[in-house]
């Protein structure tokens, strides 16, 4: 019995060892089937086996391990990936007008055109009553008078009726906005809508490519606007347009210009015959984007008659497509019945769309 003793512990070791072993390749999980096919025993080297099986993919690939000494893969932080989205979704004239073949979206798909806000405030220090007196008395109550304080709005889209037309593949658009100013504030008058502009127009968009003062030329568009009040009578307000614009940009900076040119109408069918000495041939206009907020400025002058007008706007983010909006306007024409009369207004509210 002394003799045995020994050998049963050295055994025993043995069995210890051979465990230790298999249980440290099951802790690290077998690397190949040679790994497995060297085990002794045989309930260890088929379990060995079934966890390879489980470690491959569906293809029998083993799934990749990890070295020691590789860095573990760090995620990309949110802000990254937010200023990703950010770039993907910046505005670009070639993305507006879908210039290039990879902006393309086809024909018959409503798209943003004019800025699309709502003014819950817009302030003026001198609300146009001119238009309105013979009706006081008539219609409202006798000394009433429009409110300092009202609602404005602008809502339009843009559609593309023909696309690639052998013209550089050129694209020919019908757009569409309505401006409205509602006396929202005013009780005494009842509340009523002031004056609706509403602007169909169709433009023919060529795509170009050249550099002018650093700036790239993008696109020459040909358009054609009819802009009117829908009204009759002293309240009747409209007139026709061609117009001629190039739009170019350099990185977060855009800019527009552009020049119009009247068609004449009869005299007795005039309702706005001197509109061009106020709205004067055409208006410039540039905006740059800054980390979501957005600068424009809109100018426009008669310099024969020198009067113009000139808009500022600011929207800054709120949530996503929904910005807030400021807007502040001197001038003339800030609406089609205004055309001739001179005012200074300022409004807040918001602005939705891209």
């Amino acid at each position: 019995m002394k003799t045995s003793t020994p050998a049963i512990s050295l055994s025993m070791l043995g069995g210890l060892l051979l465990a230790s072993a298999g249980s440290a390749t099951h802790a690290q999980g077998p690397a190949s089937l040679s790994d497995c096919a060297g085990i002794a025993d045989d309930r260890q080297r088929l379990a060995c086996f079934d966890r390879l099986a489980a470690g491959t993919g569906q293809e029998g690939r083993t799934r990749p391990v990890q070295r020691a000494d590789e860095a573990p893969a760090v995620p990309e932080p949110a802000t990254a990936s937010f200023e990703k989205a950010r770039q993907a979704d910046a505005f670009s004239l070639s993305r507006h007008w879908e210039l290039s073949r990879e902006d393309k979206q086809g024909t018959f798909v409503f798209r943003p055109h004019h800025d699309n806000y709502v003014l819950f405030a817009n302030y003026s220090t001198s609300p146009n009553n001119a238009p309105f007196t013979p009706l006081v008395g008539s219609l409202v109550p006798q000394g009433t008078k429009l409110s300092h304080v009202e609602v404005k709005f602008q809502l339009g889209f843009k559609m593309k009726l023909l696309e690639d037309l052998p013209l550089r593949h050129s694209d020919l658009w019908f757009g569409y906005t309505q401006q409205s100013y509602w006396q929202a504030y005013n009780n005494r008058a009842s509340n009523p809508f002031r004056e609706s502009d509403y602007l169909p127009e169709l433009m023919l968009v060529v795509p170009t490519d050249y550099n002018l003062f650093g700036l790239n030329g993008r696109f020459v568009n040909f358009g054609l606007i009819h802009q009117s009040n829908g009204r009759g009578g002293s309240l009747s307000r409209s007139w026709n347009r061609f117009y001629l614009q190039t739009g170019l940009e350099k990185g977060d900076f855009s800019l527009l210009a552009r020049a119009w040119k009247r068609i004449p109408e009869s005299a007795s069918t005039d309702d706005n015959p001197d509109i061009l000495n106020y709205m004067g041939y055409g208006d410039l206009q540039g905006v740059y984007r800054w980390r979501g907020h957005e600068f424009s400025l809109l100018g426009r002058r008669n310099f024969h008659t020198n009067h113009g007008a000139v808009q500022l706007g600011w929207a800054f983010p709120l949530a996503p497509r929904v910005k807030g909006f400021v807007q502040a306007f001197s001038g003339y024409g800030q609406s089609l019945l205004d055309y001739n009369h001179a005012q200074q207004t300022i409004g807040l509210g918001i602005q939705v769309g891209y």
